[in-house]
């Protein structure tokens, strides 16, 4: 079985596209967690109508964490709750990620934005990136696939980490298992944190955080002022 584990906290805008799109896979051995971090709209509510268990969460960290234990399946699908998946995009991650002898993986990300810009520019700096260094520097967000007895090894997602914990994750777990960048499907993301906080300022933190993390920490400070679904305060994400 496949555990499908999303940290949530007012999403009731975006949370239905994602389940929608799981809901058309033709696979169908999963089962959906949400760990919710105490949202005040419909959220929870969306998650149950969609046959999702609810765990409680925190920070996305906790979330995946607190969803991990509940789980069921031998692997785990960490997604987060603003994404949407393609068609038969379960059926081609689970048999590349076999075929491939895979323990963790990741995706390929592709903004759904109008402008050409961002999109070429994004395909740059992250997606062709990840799949030139995976072999040499696993790089992983947004959509993180690992088998639970890995999971285990590494202890979960650490949750002192301010910023970039699923990419500091990734490589942790690359170093007890095989690490690679799924190829035959992807995953479509929204860039509203670009959006709100601005594309340069929010590019430089990832920039800086990026690079710091070359030295093998995680940013554990709050020097980068990173906030975890700081768009309800504006409207209900």
């Amino acid at each position: 079985m496949l555990s499908i584990i999303i940290p949530t906290l007012n999403e009731e805008k975006y949370l239905p596209r994602l389940l929608k799109s799981i809901e058309k896979q033709n696979f169908t051995d999963y089962e959906i967690i949400v760990a919710d971090a105490g949202s005040k709209d419909r959220t929870t509510q969306i998650a149950k109508n969609f046959g999702g268990k609810i765990v409680a969460g925190g920070l996305p960290a906790k979330g995946r964490n607190q969803g991990a234990k509940e789980a069921r399946g031998d692997l785990l699908l960490f997604l987060d709750a603003d994404l949407k998946v393609p068609e038969n995009f379960l059926e081609k991650s689970l048999k590349e990620f076999e075929e491939r002898k895979l323990d963790v993986a990741s995706y390929t990300l592709i903004p759904q934005t109008k402008r050409k810009v961002v999109k070429t520019g994004f395909n740059l700096l992250w997606n062709r990136m990840i799949n030139l260094s995976q072999n040499v520097l696993p790089n992983g967000a947004m959509g993180i696939l690992i088998r639970k007895k890995f999971f285990d090894k590494v202890g979960g997602f650490e949750e002192d980490i301010k910023l970039a914990e699923d990419l500091y994750f990734v490589r942790q777990a690359a170093k007890f298992g095989r690490f690679g960048i799924i190829k035959s499907t992807k995953i479509y993301i929204i860039l509203r944190r670009f959006e709100k906080d601005g594309y340069f300022k929010t590019l430089l933190k990832y920039i800086l955080c990026f690079f710091y993390m070359l030295s093998g920490r995680a940013v554990r400070s709050d020097i980068l002022n990173y906030r975890f679904n700081h768009y309800s305060k504006d409207n209900k994400n």
